[in-house]
């Protein structure tokens, strides 16, 4: 008999509930920041985090360390963060 209520996932050792998202741990390696898994009705499915190539000959990650992007030479560091904080609640949904 299946239970009538969300079911929740296995992932190593933790146990995740329906809709919860996380960051997996992998051993050694530790959190893995640029993965993002999920919990749908008891499996688990997870997805590296999809970046745009850099067209850049040095792009640099401080923004964000999963992502390398080109700085905008004229750009205002204001500019700089509405785009970051853009990409991250885009990443965040």
């Amino acid at each position: 008999m299946q239970a009538d209520g969300p079911r929740a996932c296995r992932f190593g050792r933790r146990w995740y509930l329906n809709n919860e998202s996380w960051h997996p741990s992998v051993p050694p390696f530790g959190e893995m920041k640029c993965i993002l898994c999920w919990c749908v009705s008891g499996e688990t499915h997870c997805q590296r985090q999809e970046c745009p190539p850099a067209a850049c000959a040095s792009p640099a990650r401080r923004d964000n360390p999963c992502c390398a992007k080109c700085r905008a030479p004229d750009a205002t560091p204001d500019a700089q963060e509405k785009v970051h904080d853009a990409t991250a609640e885009a990443w965040s949904h």
